[in-house]
């Protein structure tokens, strides 16, 4: 099938993205969320994007406008029938990435790809729902979508070698580098591996052995990364990482993922995530 049009379910900070490098590549965008308020906040977020691109000759005043022309936006889930594959981008919440699944198998047909951006989570379990396994995958972007060149493309147990190929060269027309990943196993390829360097970053701190800023220095510095992990979890949010932390736990039945003690104490008293806005370097200057 030739992709013209593509749905993306929810228009938080990664499916805004994903929206917006979608129509930047020429697609046809139908976002999807629960509330006004949200796609009208994912709107502004585009254009903003796209303005700082404006603004340093990336881009000109009508290739921007151009670009938010193929954005659609809804509230309502049955649009998708018009979509030639969906990319749910909802939050890490199992059930609800179940019953979305559940709603788009019903309505789009049935040769379309239903695929997840889920960061962590099985997709064998997300595409039992469905009455099409084989046409279900990972697709996970990074954030931010429109500047991060990697796509994992994640088989679930019955996923068919056509819709990884179909998922890999459509991540080649978004200007992006696909890696499959050839088994279902939490985190993939990027969070298993991170996941374990910010257990121990979050560790040396919690043990008084260095600060965060100066963690974060040596990690620069010495393994000459772009980012240390404390500015990386402050911005993908901290209460993200814990509960990939505790999934990772659960599904490896393997404590040596458990959220270290500070994490758990700081993101249960509200200190830390999404809805203080608060991260690692605030609760250092406490």
């Amino acid at each position: 099938m030739k992709i013209q049009t593509i749905g993306v379910v929810g228009a938080g900070s990664m499916g805004s993205g994903i929206a917006n490098l979608a129509a930047l590549n020429g697609f046809q965008v139908i976002l999807r969320d629960i509330e006004e308020r949200y796609l009208d906040h994912a709107l502004q977020r585009i254009d903003q994007f796209m303005s700082k691109s404006v603004e340093r000759g990336k881009m000109t005043e009508d290739q921007k406008q151009e670009a938010l022309g193929r954005i659609s936006t809804t509230t309502n889930l049955e649009e998708f029938s018009a979509a030639n594959v969906v990319i749910e981008a909802v939050i890490e919440d199992m059930d609800l990435k179940k019953e979305v699944f559940r709603e788009l198998d019903r309505i789009v047909p049935e040769d379309v790809i239903l695929a997840t951006n889920t960061s962590s989570m099985s997709i064998t379990e997300i595409a039992s729902v469905t009455k099409r396994p084989e046409r279900v995958a990972g697709m996970h972007f990074f954030n931010p979508a429109q500047l991060m060149r990697l796509v994992e493309v994640v088989r679930g147990y019955q996923t068919s070698d056509d819709t990884v190929e179909e998922l890999k060269e459509l991540s080649r027309k978004l200007s992006k580098t696909p890696v499959e990943v050839k088994k279902d196993s939490p985190g993939f390829i990027v969070n298993r591996i991170m996941v374990p360097q910010f257990i121990e970053a979050i560790k040396l701190l919690e043990e008084g052995v260095a600060s965060a800023e100066d963690i974060d220095q040596a990690v620069t510095l010495g393994l000459n990364y772009p980012m240390g992990p404390f500015t990386l979890q402050d911005f993908a949010g901290v209460d993200i990482g814990y509960h990939v932390m505790e999934y990772f736990k659960n599904e490896f039945n393997n404590d040596q993922y458990a959220p270290p003690l500070l994490l758990k104490q700081l993101v249960r008293s509200g200190r830390l995530g999404k809805k203080t806005g608060a991260g690692f370097y605030d609760y250092e200057k406490k």
